[in-house]
């Protein structure tokens, strides 16, 4: 499967198809803008002087700009049908506990997971035992030369780890992700080395990873080899803390930067999160892992693919009413 994807991916990039994005720093796609014009009134009459031109604003929204094709798209994804008609063309729910599969769609197929990648960055950051403190510096390396993505840390800034890790799972701020993997012992070849190393250690058979921030397409896993990482991550009570964080400052040198969550739900008192992240790039359209409270129940809940910019979320609100409806017990299955 995995040598399927990798054969799609390349034909995907020579196409064209892919275009610059960020890994979800800013959620991942134009949000509707507000256009303003100005129109001039003018009016003259016989024997007077023309009066002045008088504005007047009038508003034009402008639609959200569509999400383009990811690679579950052109395997036929979205064909699948769901019993709660989630936007993500693939989804796995289990119960924490005891592993039991409450919901599954697609959850086998080996899928890009963009900024996912992160948290198995930041697992095996922390299972090196590195110290936190340690400044690390941005350079031209950490440039995103994959989609050409921007960042608000520029060359030169200095953070401790501890901050880089805080604002690449909570943010999934790009630069600070990379600086993590260049700063990793041996280097970035060898943090990628690991993070595959651990996937296996997992039983993460279907994922591959090739970078430390998600930016390639060739960073893949599948729905089901993703819930098994959100159960390892949780057992570091950093990625907890900092990726369930709605806002943290950093100062990098200069004026101080304000970061924000990239998932709204973090900040909504309706739910009680325990770890968290989120994904985009074209190739994989909107991701979201989260482990979760449900009615008393500890939940880890797998999105991937999903088109809109809101809609991994809603698909999470699906699964939390359906759990608070009828209380699951057996695996629901989506047809295929």
């Amino acid at each position: 499967m995995l040598k399927f994807i990798t054969a799609i991916c390349t034909v995907f990039l020579c196409s064209g198809a892919s275009y610059a994005q960020t890994a979800d720093q800013s959620g991942g796609s134009v949000a509707p803008a507000q256009v303003t014009s100005a129109a001039k009134k003018t009016s003259s009459s016989a024997g007077k002087s023309a009066s002045k031109s008088k504005s007047k604003k009038k508003s034009v929204k402008v639609a959200e700009i569509p999400d383009r094709p990811s690679l579950g798209d052109m395997q036929g994804l979205q064909f699948t049908l769901d019993p709660l008609a989630l936007k993500s063309n693939a989804a796995f729910v289990i119960d924490q506990e005891n592993s039991q599969v409450l919901f599954e769609k697609n959850a086998g197929v080996s899928l890009p997971m963009a900024s996912i990648t992160k948290l198995m960055t930041s697992l095996v950051v922390l299972e090196a035992n590195q110290d936190m403190d340690e400044i690390l510096e941005v350079t031209s390396a950490d440039i995103d030369t994959e989609k050409g993505s921007s960042s608000r840390l520029r060359i030169g800034s200095k953070l401790k780890r501890s901050d880089m890790l805080h604002i690449a799972l909570m943010s999934s701020e790009n630069r600070a992700a990379s600086s993590l993997g260049r700063n990793y012992p041996g280097g970035l070849q060898a943090c990628v080395a690991a993070m595959n190393a651990k996937a296996m250690s997992l039983g993460m058979m279907d994922t591959h990873y090739v970078d430390s921030t998600g930016l390639s397409s060739h960073n893949v896993a599948s729905a089901q080899d993703l819930a098994k990482l959100v159960g390892a991550a949780y057992n570091q009570t950093l990625i907890r803390q900092y990726s369930t964080d709605t806002k943290y400052s950093v100062h990098p040198g200069g004026r101080p930067l304000d970061y924000f969550s990239s998932n709204r739900l973090t900040s909504n008192s309706d739910w009680e999160i325990g770890l968290q992240k989120t994904g985009y790039i074209s190739e994989a359209g909107r991701c979201l892992v989260m482990q979760a409270m449900i009615k008393g129940r500890a939940v880890v809940m797998v999105f991937l693919d999903s088109k809109g910019k809101y809609s991994r979320f809603a698909d999470a609100g699906r699964i939390r009413t359906w759990m608070e409806t009828f209380k699951p017990q057996i695996s629901t299955v989506a047809a295929q």
